[in-house]
């Protein structure tokens, strides 16, 4: 039959009726398949657009991230036992081996915890600026790692994985969400005047998602590259250039629109070229007032809580002009001599954190104190990480302690959190965890959903797999959300 379908049913027979049911239902078929063919290869769609899954919480996220696995037990997580038993043995475990070897004897923190806020909640007396906040605080006490080794340690604390390659939170915030600031990048990372973190660059990495969404680094000891123009080049010749490179780059992007790297190198020029003038202004701390540096702590003569403090400052400066994710970095990697450049107090813990502590204290509490004065809490999300814990027994001829994957600290506070409260527990030396045991893919599925994502839904198809942060073991843990 070669007739022409038309309007007229009286035409239609049996075999018309199904030649043409057919012949529809593989055109929709063709047609769905080209739609989705046109949706992969438009590249300039991706889920940063400021649309969430459901109505959000926080907008922005400041992670706070002290390298070389700050001590749970002699910072926040506060075991009576401890100190009852201390120079005892610890049970059954008589003769363990950790990271370093042998562990001898438990060892009480050398310092008292003091009772906060209405909560009553002991924290270490080292950190007395802090303890005005632990009841906005959800301390997270039952974390665990999979490795204990710092540079392992700190990227599996950033990304979810053990092994480098893998975005960062940062990353797949600045993918969810995109730009609130098209002058300034989406996601920055802080680093410490005293070095990178352990395992460097790989902290705050865009791992398989687009270029774009790596973080750029930025801090008040570091001035930026490349970013004043060289006096023999006028700002006409300058801009000639710029519209000249663009139009090639525009050009080249169309011919070649599955190529990722290619459409981040044009955003990098295009946004680098914009921050010539918001960057400088961004990290002008001469506009702030003594007052406000004072409470900072950057006119303190201790050079590296200064140096702290004028990050803390830059870090709430980008943040309330919306950069989307803020890492700030307090110590960097380790150094031949345990302790001195991070939290990772091997040999001589009460010496090493009573030079941290205070580098870390005032600054910290300040920018929390800052951001809640000006409003900011209230659609921040501020989250505080180390890589691992440490152990309650000291190492065998040291006052130090050994590396402790299996129980540590963390906490979130500000835009969805619930403050006041601790969540989960170790056992009563602060060995392992016990109650309520977590991992770093629960922690940030609870991050996204304050974001306002669904975890299972956030993915990028990466080598046959939909990767997500939270890997297959994502939960939100309800019981820390407002």
């Amino acid at each position: 039959m070669n007739k022409t379908f038309s309007n007229d049913f009286s035409e239609l027979n049996r075999r018309g009726l199904f030649h043409s049911v057919f012949t529809g239902l593989a055109g929709i078929g063709l047609g769905s398949l080209l739609q989705n063919d046109s949706l992969a290869k438009d590249t300039s769609w991706e889920p940063g657009r400021g649309i969430t899954h459901f109505p959000p919480k926080a907008k922005r996220v400041l992670q706070i991230f002290c390298p070389g696995a700050a001590s749970h037990i002699d910072l926040w997580d506060y075991k009576p036992e401890l100190f009852k038993q201390s120079g005892k043995p610890l049970p059954g475990a008589e003769n363990f081996s950790s990271f370093q070897g042998k562990n001898g004897n438990l060892m009480a923190p050398p310092w008292e915890f003091a009772p906060a806020g209405k909560s009553g909640k002991r924290i270490t007396s080292l950190l007395p600026n802090m303890a005005r906040h632990v009841d906005d605080i959800a301390f997270i006490h039952s974390m665990q790692s999979k490795t204990n080794t710092h540079g392992p340690g700190c990227v599996f604390m950033n990304t979810g994985h053990v092994s480098e390659g893998f975005p960062s939170a940062g990353a797949w915030t600045s993918f969810a969400l995109g730009s609130a600031n098209d002058n300034l990048p989406t996601f920055v990372a802080l680093p410490d005047v005293r070095g990178e973190p352990p395992n460097g660059k790989a902290n705050w990495s865009n791992g398989f998602l687009p270029a774009r969404h790596q973080a750029v680094m930025l801090a008040s000891h570091m001035n930026i590259r490349n970013l004043k123009l060289p006096t023999e080049i006028s700002a006409d010749e300058e801009k000639g250039s710029r519209d000249f490179l663009g139009f090639l780059n525009n050009s080249d992007a169309e011919r070649n629109p599955g190529d990722t790297s290619l459409n981040a190198r044009i955003a990098a020029y295009q946004l680098a070229a914009k921050m010539q003038l918001s960057a400088p202004e961004v990290s002008d701390l001469s506009k702030e007032t003594k007052t406000t540096l004072a409470s900072y702590g950057a006119d303190s003569a201790n050079n590296l809580k200064a140096s702290y403090a004028r990050n803390c400052i830059l870090a709430r400066r980008l943040l309330e002009r919306d950069v989307r994710y803020v890492n700030l970095y307090c110590a960097s990697r380790a150094s031949g001599v345990d302790g001195l450049l991070n939290w990772d107090a091997h040999r001589t813990l009460k010496s090493d954190y009573e030079r941290h502590c205070p580098v870390f204290d005032q600054p910290t509490a300040a920018l929390l104190d800052d951001l809640k004065q000006r409003g900011l809490l209230e659609d921040t999300l501020v989250l505080w990480t180390t890589e691992f814990g440490r152990m309650p027994t000291h190492q065998q001829n040291t006052t130090g302690r050994d590396h402790n994957p299996d129980a540590f600290t963390v906490w979130m506070m500000g835009a969805g959190v619930k403050g006041g409260i601790s969540y989960g527990a170790t056992d009563e030396f602060g060995r392992k965890s016990v109650e309520k045991v977590t991992n770093v893919w629960e922690f940030y599925s609870t991050v996204l959903h304050i974001l306002g994502f669904d975890f299972d839904r956030l993915s990028f198809y990466h080598n046959g797999l939909d990767r997500k942060i939270s890997d297959v073991h994502g939960k939100v843990i309800t019981e820390l959300l407002a």
